[in-house]
């Protein structure tokens, strides 16, 4: 039987720079976007991308971060939209995480549970490897859900997962919730 502190050890809190769950990696990607158009035109140009690169600390030549971008800027535009934004990162994402000859492909229930544990750690506000009525409650909340407004609610929610009755969800409890809930895709 695995412990509350496996769970931890299981899920492990760290930064990533890329997360393998891709509806989790479109919201970043959308509000990177989002930071990156500052007049709010739905295009960045060369310049907002030189500014916004510069405030990461990263100095890019503004000739060469042309070059780079224009096979992205559609016709007629005078920078890229999102559509284009996504396909640049995508490029780069292969070009700096692609698979190589040398890199294994992670096998498909390693990234089930990757992408598991990214979910776990929305949910898990405190990183302690679990996640208490209070924790939902505000994930709820945020996510404007009626049900984060009445505590009664969010305990029979955590109730009904708690497999060892102990008041909160780990990990393990979180993983069989979601399997018993999500359709693997084919």
């Amino acid at each position: 039987m695995e412990t509350a502190g496996g769970a931890v050890s299981q899920c492990k809190r760290g930064s990533s720079f890329r997360l393998r769950s891709p509806s989790l990696n479109s919201v970043r990607l959308r509000r990177i976007f989002d930071v990156f158009d500052k007049n709010n035109d739905s295009i960045i140009t060369v310049d907002e991308l030189s500014q916004a690169l510069a405030l990461l600390g990263l100095q890019a030549d503004l000739s060469q971060l042309e070059r780079m971008v224009e096979a992205y800027v559609q016709p007629g535009n005078h920078g890229i939209r999102y559509e284009d934004f996504e396909a640049l990162h995508r490029s780069l994402n292969d070009a700096f995480f692609g698979m190589t000859d040398d890199v294994q492909v992670v096998d498909e229930q390693q990234r089930e549970e990757s992408d598991l544990c990214e979910a776990f750690k929305v949910f898990d506000e405190d990183g302690d490897g679990y996640i208490s009525a209070r924790e939902l409650q505000a994930v709820l909340g945020k996510l404007g859900l009626q049900e984060g407004r009445e505590m009664d609610r969010v305990e029979m929610m955590i109730s009904s997962v708690d497999q060892n009755n102990d008041g909160r969800v780990d990990f393990f409890e979180f993983k069989d919730m979601m399997r018993s809930v999500i359709v693997p895709s084919s």
